[in-house]
């Protein structure tokens, strides 16, 4: 059977057709000759995009900022053994951030299977522990019912990755192509008489506390978290990096649960009597490692809502345990329309969280320090030139913190981060956030050592002519584990510190106009002169670089006096 008679009918184009069929537009991808199959089938789809990636965790990354920004499946396709080991840390952000992803891994012929073959890795093995699902198809008829399914179990309860196994000899073989697609599931709401005793609860509570969660990170989940807190008068704390879910500005804004909370503000939050845990994972760095709410047994009346029952109740016991989309049961609770009063007590409440978030992230008084500039002068700097419809496209690392406590997110400004934490994650999505919104200016912030993980894939936006700004913090170290050396084994520094390259030319190298610079004033020119260039011409907006060199000093704990 010749190509032209596979032209369109191969179970290829069968998988394609599904994606395509599902809103999926777009994928992310380093060739392979494993599935040259698919890539031929692509050709036949030109109205789904295909980014070339220049290594496989910043194609996997890209594919896990498209998931999170559309609630569709992020699509990932490698070759197999190096490219599915490269890209293994794509399933483990999407699987610790809760995201829709869907990674195709080309495999060796199905004949060959379990014999040791060249690059052969059973990826059930591999990824069981953390993809939702793994799947090896033999049978190239079963190829986009594989995919279809995929599809369901990536979206569905906790969202997460599947990985779809595809041996290069099944890939071209004439199938019928379907049209399957996939209907979303009506609302589960409580029964009336629940949802008016829960409304009852939160009328009738004297402290309570609103915990958001990246569940609400979707189409309407701010909006009704908003209309939810006004009317019930609930103060909200959000979950772990999900700063950009709630305005910082609204007087019902009690803060965020991060890695360094004071002890006292915890403690203010621990003094509520009902707390609302709504999308939320009640992972242990929003819970404090699991000491707030107290575990496994709450002091406080819990009510969790998540969509799937393996999140509910998995870790506390919740007296409300509801498994059901959260953004639903708020819109139920707000017709119930309890008529709340500001009682003295819940006022004092209110009051007692605004000055704890307040006196957390008020600013650090400016220093001088010999080896550079503080980057929390750089994060200062922007915010107060933010603009409503920026995205903010964080990295891992100590550069990242002035952001999450000092930043005053005001939506619809967007944030990207990783919740995992893992290195390399910045600049792919920045690049999916400019690809996505092109209308929007994105603000990409990196440490040193995080730009050599993942910085070449920046060519892309040069190619496609990406409104980006990246900010490179060169501390010439590995600083948030250096900041961890010198708390436990003061001056002994062995394997933090980094020699570097030059990120100027590097940025150029890759097409992009950069400067470095060693002052306030001088990043706050170029910074100016970048803004205004993109408010003065805004569709003909390029990216820039600039690289900034900050102080290692600044990031580390006070030196411990005899």
């Amino acid at each position: 059977m010749n190509h032209d008679q596979l032209a369109g009918n191969s179970a290829a184009h069968a998988l394609l057709k599904v994606l395509n069929d599902h809103g999926v537009d777009r994928v992310y991808l380093v060739p392979g000759e494993s599935f040259l199959g698919l890539l031929d089938a692509l050709s036949d789809f030109p109205q789904i995009d295909v980014v070339n990636c220049r290594h496989e965790a910043g194609a996997g990354f890209m594919a896990c900022a498209d998931g999170r920004l559309r609630q569709i499946p992020g699509v990932l396709m490698v070759s197999r053994g190096p490219g599915a080991s490269h890209a293994a840390i794509a399933i483990h952000t999407a699987e610790q951030d809760a995201i829709p992803l869907i990674m195709i891994v080309g495999q060796i012929p199905k004949a060959d299977l379990r014999k040791r073959a060249f690059q052969e890795i059973d990826y059930s093995v591999m990824f069981g522990d953390i993809a939702k699902w793994v799947e090896e198809v033999t049978d190239p008829t079963q190829l986009a019912a594989a995919c279809w399914k995929a599809i369901r179990i990536a979206t569905s309860g906790r969202p997460g990755p599947v990985v779809l196994v595809v041996p290069e000899d099944i890939q071209q073989p004439e199938v019928d192509q379907p049209y399957w697609q996939s209907n979303p599931p009506l609302p589960t709401l409580l029964r009336q008489e629940d949802a008016r005793r829960l409304a009852e609860m939160l009328r009738d509570a004297r402290r309570p506390l609103i915990v958001a969660g990246g569940y609400l990170d979707r189409e309407g989940g701010r909006e009704v978290l908003i209309e939810f807190a006004e009317r019930y008068q609930c103060p909200v704390v959000l979950a772990f990096r999900q700063q950009d879910l709630f305005p910082h500005k609204h007087p019902l804004y009690a803060g965020d649960l991060g890695l360094a909370n004071p002890k006292s503000q915890i403690e203010c939050f621990d003094q509520a009597d009902l707390i609302v845990a709504l999308g939320t994972l009640l992972d242990d760095i929003t819970t404090q490692g699991y000491r707030f709410p107290r575990w496994p047994q709450p002091q406080q009346a819990l009510v969790h809502v998540y969509p799937d029952h393996a999140v509910v109740g998995q870790h506390f016991a919740a007296q409300w345990p509801i498994v059901a989309d959260p953004i639903d049961i708020m819109s139920q609770l707000i017709d119930c329309e309890p008529g709340v009063l500001q009682t003295a007590e819940r006022k004092a409440w209110q009051q007692a969280l605004l000055e704890h978030r307040k006196q957390w992230a008020a600013w650090p008084i400016s220093r001088s320090y010999a080896d550079g500039l503080a980057f929390a002068e750089v994060i200062k700097s922007l915010e107060q030139r933010a603009a409503p419809d920026w995205v903010l496209c964080l990295d891992a690392g100590t550069f990242a913190a002035p952001v999450y406590r000092h930043w005053r997110f005001a939506p619809p400004q967007r944030l990207l981060a990783p919740l995992v934490g893992a290195m390399g994650f910045g600049t792919p999505a920045a690049l999916v956030a400019a690809m996505r919104m092109p209308d929007r200016p994105v603000i990409c912030l990196l440490g040193d050592g995080c730009f050599q993980m993942s910085g070449q894939e920046m060519v892309l936006a040069a190619e496609r002519q990406l409104p980006i700004l990246f900010i490179v913090a060169n501390n010439a170290s590995y600083a948030s584990i250096r900041i961890h050396q010198e708390r436990h084994y003061p001056g002994r520094h062995r394997g933090t510190s980094l020699v570097n390259p030059d990120f100027v030319a590097l940025m150029k190298g890759y097409g992009i106009d950069a400067q470095a610079v060693d002052s306030l004033s001088d990043f706050e020119a170029c910074l100016d002169r970048v803004l205004t260039g993109w408010q003065q011409a805004p569709h003909e907006r390029l990216a820039f670089g600039i690289e900034v060199r900050t102080s290692l000093i600044a990031s580390l704990p006070p030196a411990k006096h005899a």
